[in-house]
């Protein structure tokens, strides 16, 4: 990957990450009461999504700090688990992807199955 490249990729982290930063919105977590059941339960139910979207955004943009960090230490741009070179259409899409194509599907397959194929043994936390 060319020097032109990889600053093309830290501009879009970059921007991504103050999006994220910028769309954080805390305040929906709030715990109101209502006098009607109903409407307590639609505030709960607003709540549970607040939450689950807050724990998306975190996720991103840790993911994205990430891609950042690999910026720094030269070693973006690879795969993390196999060590080969990242698709560049792959980083075109994803530019915090940290797998290629291939070991991120054996990811997804792992964390459905709850068996690491890798090392044809359970997951520690797989029921």
């Amino acid at each position: 990957m060319d020097k032109q490249e990889m600053t093309n990729y830290k501009r879009m982290l970059e921007a991504k990450r103050a999006e994220i930063i910028r769309s954080r919105n805390p305040e929906k977590i709030v715990i109101e009461r209502a006098a009607d059941e109903m409407d307590e339960l639609v505030l709960a139910t607003e709540r549970e999504l607040a939450i689950d979207t807050l724990t998306r955004q975190a996720g991103l943009l840790s993911q994205v700090t990430n891609a950042l960090e690999r910026i720094k230490d030269g070693s973006y741009g690879d795969c993390e688990e196999c060590e080969e070179p990242i698709s560049p259409r792959r980083l075109a899409a994803l530019p915090w992807a940290s797998l290629c194509i291939r070991c991120q599907e054996q990811a997804d397959q792992r964390d459905r199955s709850g068996h690491d194929y890798r090392l044809d043994l359970p997951l520690p936390d797989a029921a």
